[in-house]
C-alpha cells in the first residue's frame, strides 16, 4: 500500500463522506457544511491546539524574567541560552509549542482541498471519482442531490479566486488578516534580543502572507475553512490571554504616517524658528550697532561745527 492510498484511505475518504453527511443534514448547504466540518475540526485538534496557546501565555508572563537575563548575559550567548531554556523549564513554557499543531494540520488542509474538488466536482470524470470514495449507506443517500449545490453568495466554492476575480479576493484578504491578528495576539515580546524581535515580526508577516497567497490559488471553499478557523482560534485565545491583541491599531504611529503623507514636522519647524529668532537678533544687534556708529558719527560732525563757531567769535 503507498502512501497515496494510506492518505486516500485515513484522511481523503472520512473528510469527504463527512462533508457529504453534513450537506445532506444541513440542507444542502455546502458552505455551511465546510463551517460546521471547520468547528468539529477545531474540536478535534483542542488537545493539540490548547497547549499551544497556553505555552503563548505563558512566554509573555515570562518576559520580565527574559529581560533581568538579557541584561545579566547579554554578552554571554551560550550561558543565556542555558538560563533561558531552564527558565522555560520552571514556567512550563515551550519557544517551540506552536510547531506541532501546524505540522498536524498539513494532512487536512490538502484532504479538505481535494474532498471539496470531488464533492463539488460536476463533470463525469470528477463524479466517478466521487462514486468510488463515497461510502456505500451515503452513497444511496447523496445520489439523488448529485452535483451538489456550490454556490454561495455567487461565488463557486470549487474555483480559485484569481480565476473568479472580483469580491472572491476578498477572502484571500481575510485569511490574511485573521491569521496576522491570530498570530499577534499568540506573539511574545523578544525580551531585549534585536535578532529574535526580528525572525518574530518576520514570522507574524510572513506566514499570514504565505496563506492568502495559497488562498488566493486554491478553491474558495479552502478560504472559507481559513477563515473560520482562524476566527475560532482568536477566540480561544481571547479567553486565555486576553483581548489586547484585538487593538492592533494602538501600536501604530500615527505621526510616522503624517510625516509619510506630507504633513508638519514640528522638530525642523522649530529649528527654523530658532534659526529665525537668531537671524532677527543678529539683525537687531547690526541695526543697534549701526545706530551706534552712526550717533558717533553725528556727535563728531557736532564737535567740529562748535569749534568753528568759536573761532569765528573770536
Amino acid at each position: 500500500m503507498g502512501i497515496g492510498e494510506i492518505f486516500t484511505m485515513f484522511f481523503l475518504r472520512p473528510m469527504l463522506n463527512a462533508l457529504l453527511w453534513l450537506y445532506s443534514t444541513l440542507g444542502n448547504q455546502f458552505w455551511l457544511a465546510i463551517i460546521v466540518f471547520t468547528i468539529l475540526i477545531r474540536v478535534l485538534m483542542t488537545p493539540l491546539m490548547l497547549p499551544q496557546q497556553r505555552a503563548a501565555k505563558k512566554m509573555q508572563d515570562l518576559q520580565p524574567q527574559l529581560k533581568e537575563l538579557q541584561k545579566k548575559y547579554g554578552k554571554d550567548r551560550e550561558t543565556l541560552a542555558k538560563e533561558q531554556m531552564k527558565l522555560y523549564k520552571e514556567g512550563g513554557a515551550s519557544p517551540f509549542s506552536g510547531c506541532l499543531p501546524t505540522l498536524v494540520q498539513f494532512p487536512i488542509w490538502i484532504g479538505l482541498w481535494q474532498s471539496i474538488n470531488q464533492a463539488l466536482g460536476h463533470q463525469p470524470l470528477q463524479l466517478l471519482g466521487l462514486s468510488q470514495n463515497m461510502y456505500g449507506p451515503l452513497r444511496q443517500m447523496i445520489s439523488a442531490d448529485v452535483p451538489l449545490n456550490r454556490f454561495f453568495l455567487g461565488m463557486d466554492l470549487s474555483v480559485e479566486p484569481s480565476v473568479l476575480g472580483g469580491l472572491t479576493y476578498l477572502l484571500p484578504i481575510l485569511v490574511a488578516f485573521t491569521m496576522w491578528l491570530q498570530s499577534k495576539m499568540m506573539a511574545t515580546p523578544a525580551g531585549g534580543d534585536p535578532q529574535s524581535a526580528s525572525m518574530n515580526q518576520s514570522m507574524t508577516v510572513m506566514m499570514p502572507l504565505m496563506f492568502g497567497f495559497f488562498s488566493l490559488n486554491f478553491s474558495t471553499g479552502l478560504s472559507l475553512y481559513f477563515v473560520v478557523s482562524n476566527v475560532i482560534g482568536i477566540i480561544t485565545q481571547g479567553f486565555i490571554s486576553g483581548w489586547k491583541g484585538l487593538l492592533f491599531w494602538k501600536g501604530m504611529r500615527l505621526g510616522s504616517l503624517g510625516g509619510l503623507l506630507g504633513g508638519p514636522r514640528p522638530a525642523q519647524s522649530s529649528a527654523g524658528d530658532s534659526r529665525a529668532r537668531t537671524g532677527r537678533g543678529e539683525s537687531g544687534s547690526t541695526s543697534a550697532t549701526s545706530e551706534a556708529a552712526e550717533s558717533k558719527v553725528g556727535g563728531t560732525e557736532s564737535g567740529v561745527q562748535r569749534k568753528k563757531k568759536r573761532r569765528r567769535k573770536r
